[in-house]
């Protein structure tokens, strides 16, 4: 409900100067600071010189509306001209300052018109919270007042009026620019802060990478010098358990045959840092092969039994024939079904280990379950467990020892054969790794290269940043950079990376764009792509990017989630 103070006939050009008038001083009555007092008057006065140039006449009315407390200031300004085509247009700014420049200095414009049936248009300010409601009366005596003193206005006084609202508001666009000024020095401030921490930063990765390559040449060259000594403790206990120089007491052979399980222990934690070193340096090699699966499973069965100490923990390995051979590096896959089925044979002192395989069509994996009913792990430890000389504290760690680089190694491994290891536990309820590996392993990401080609496509330096270090802590990757989607295009074609990651919303082309061209153009229409993108990702999304190798959200960007992904021959993931 709106209660009307008073209305103006614009009839001469005369009567949108009068309208201003009244305008500024009906504001300045109901307590708006004098920069709002300015906006409203070259507001009304837009639109009454509107009503007078393309109807003839019209007229103004100013009312308060009452429906809350805060009384807001309404203008109503009819005309009963031709209307206006292409309203569209006018209010997008396509023609003429008025419209447009009203929806700038009110708080809200309404514009109804037809065509040959006039105009109305109505604007709205919010009124200061400090002016407080009018009463009726008040209200009343306030539009008698103004009235009153309503003169036909004198040229030189209204020239007078905007030449001081001109001032005041050069005055604030000054003020203005000289914040904006100060902001420009203090975001120059930030961004040479931002480069300074984006420096020190890249100083103190090199500092990591470089203490890495010493940690791994360390342990390379100690378990080198270690291995010589204890294989000769190893051959010498074995001379002895063999009675080659005479017989040995009970007691005597149990106490070499103590040094010699010793020796093994220490010898199996010099293998596993030995492994691992080659791994961190690259160094170690893949022997592809095809290989059967049950043969495979057969060979564990033999092997692992003499490690089930309890008759109480059945070692269970389900049927694994009729499955497809596989085409990979049988040695390492075995060495990381004996850690994940060791480990469980560990920690489980009740109910069962249970081993079992099947073939995933959908993506061509091979993946190898290990499920027991153990001690399990609590879910905070999850990630823990494949952290390096990491042993979680449980009730049976006295008699569980263990070197912490079983786990480590083995998704390092997994890794290397272009898999992954998955795990689900819980405290009591026992835990299930899952290896998956692809059923074909290329031995060499592109012919004739040994590194693989990722192709990083982010307009988010920090995006850019946290891909190269992962990518920098890892072997075997050859990085390049692109901002937007025009860039990634060309950098695509002229370099033929072996994988894009790609981002979603860039300036220039967009990640969709980026995704249609590739695959319009032979020579990169087979180039796998990882979507990264900090959006939900939903089904509208999956069908944008449908043919893309994985979604991953930036969340939960890690290096385990991304790395193995980033092989030329590894399978579509799962978003």
């Amino acid at each position: 409900m709106s209660r009307l103070l008073l209305s103006r006939n614009i009839r001469q050009e005369g009567d949108v100067v009068a309208v201003r008038q009244l305008a500024r001083t009906l504001a300045g009555q109901l307590g708006f600071e004098s920069r709002d007092q300015t906006r409203i008057a070259t507001a009304v006065s837009e639109i009454a010189r509107n009503a007078f140039c393309y109807a003839g006449s019209g007229v103004a009315e100013f009312a308060l509306d009452e429906r809350d407390l805060r009384q807001d200031l309404v203008v109503r300004v009819v005309d009963h001209g031709p209307g206006i085509r292409d309203l569209a247009d006018v209010l997008d700014g396509g023609r003429g300052f008025g419209l447009t420049g009203a929806r700038r200095l009110m708080d809200k414009v309404d514009v109804q018109t037809s065509d040959g049936g006039g105009t109305t248009v109505v604007m709205r300010k919010a009124r200061p919270a400090r002016s407080g409601p009018l009463a009726p009366a008040d209200a009343r005596r306030l539009a008698a007042e103004i009235a009153r003193s309503d003169p036909h206005p004198d040229a030189m006084g209204v020239l007078a009026d905007q030449n001081r609202d001109l001032m005041a508001s050069l005055a604030e666009l000054r003020e203005r620019n000289e914040e904006l000024v100060q902001l420009g020095r203090e975001l120059q401030d930030t961004n040479r802060g931002v480069v300074a921490l984006y420096a020190e930063l890249d100083e103190k990765a090199e500092q990591l990478r470089q203490a890495s390559e010493l940690k791994t040449r360390f342990l390379s060259n100690m378990s080198h010098e270690f291995r010589t000594p204890l294989n000769s403790i190893l051959a010498i206990s074995r001379l002895l358990l063999d009675r080659l120089d005479g017989d040995l007491s009970a007691e005597q052979a149990r106490q070499v045959g103590y040094i010699r399980q010793s020796a093994e222990t220490l010898s199996e934690l010099v293998n596993d840092l030995l492994d691992l070193a080659k791994v961190e340096a690259g160094k170690l090699d893949v022997h592809v092969g095809r290989f059967g699966v049950e043969a495979l499973i057969g060979g564990l069965r033999g092997a692992m039994r003499p490690l089930q100490t309890s008759e109480a923990v059945p070692l269970i390995f389900e049927d694994a024939s009729g499955l497809p051979d596989l085409v990979s590096d049988e040695g390492k896959l075995a060495q990381i079904l004996r850690n994940l089925i060791s480990n469980a044979l560990k920690y489980t002192e009740a109910g069962s280990v249970r081993v079992s395989v099947r073939h995933a069509a959908a993506t061509d994996e091979m993946v190898f379950t290990v499920a027991d009913t153990g001690i399990g792990i609590a879910p905070e430890n999850l990630d823990r467990i494949f952290d390096e000389f990491v042993q979680l504290e449980n009730g049976i760690q006295g008699r569980a020892k263990g070197t912490g680089l079983g786990l480590p190694l083995s998704r390092r491994l997994a890794q290397l054969l272009r898999g992954r290891i998955d795990v689900e536990s819980g405290v009591g309820r026992g835990s299930v790794f899952t290896l998956s590996i692809p059923v074909n392993f290329v031995a060499s990401p592109a012919a004739g290269r040994d590194a693989v080609r990722v192709l990083v496509v982010d307009d988010d330096a920090s995006f850019r940043y946290v891909v190269r270090q992962i990518l920098g802590s890892a072997p075997g990757f050859e990085l390049a950079e692109a901002v937007n989607g025009a860039e990634a295009l060309e950098r695509a074609r002229a370099w033929t990376p072996d994988v894009i990651v790609l981002d979603v919303h860039m300036p220039v082309l967009d990640g969709v764009g980026v995704m249609r061209a590739l695959r319009a153009e032979p020579e990169t229409a087979a180039i796998p792509v990882v979507v990264l993108t900090s959006h939900t990702i939903d089904a509208g999304l999956r069908a944008a990017f449908e043919g893309s190798r994985a979604l991953l959200s930036k969340d939960a960007l890690s290096r385990d989630a991304l790395l193995p992904l980033l092989a030329p021959a590894a399978t579509k993931g799962r978003p």
